[in-house]
């Protein structure tokens, strides 16, 4: 990877956050927001382009009568996360 080759998914701050958050395990929208200090617009559409570019899905349910979405990395987003935080280990080492 060079710095040409950074896929979109990780030009934006939200999203490098949001991918580092789904990293270990799943979860929702609620506490995703908290997590990023995001607005509910701006998160929805981060986690949707994350989620057509094929690095996460989401899962939807209702709880207590109440819309809940679960979010989770894919391989995938896992995979080119870790790709991208081995690039960015190997400029910082790099002397």
């Amino acid at each position: 990877m060079n710095f040409d080759s950074i896929p979109e998914a990780f030009q934006t701050k939200l999203r490098v956050a949001l991918m580092a958050a789904l990293y270990n395990g799943p979860k929702d929208f609620k506490t995703l927001k908290l997590l990023t200090s995001s607005t509910d617009g701006n998160l929805s559409i981060q986690l949707t382009k994350l989620e057509e570019q094929g690095y996460l899905i989401s899962r939807k349910s209702f709880v207590n009568k109440k819309s809940h979405t679960d979010y989770e990395a894919t391989q995938i987003g896992k995979d080119k996360f870790e790709e991208y935080v081995d690039f960015l280990a190997t400029i910082i080492s790099t002397k």
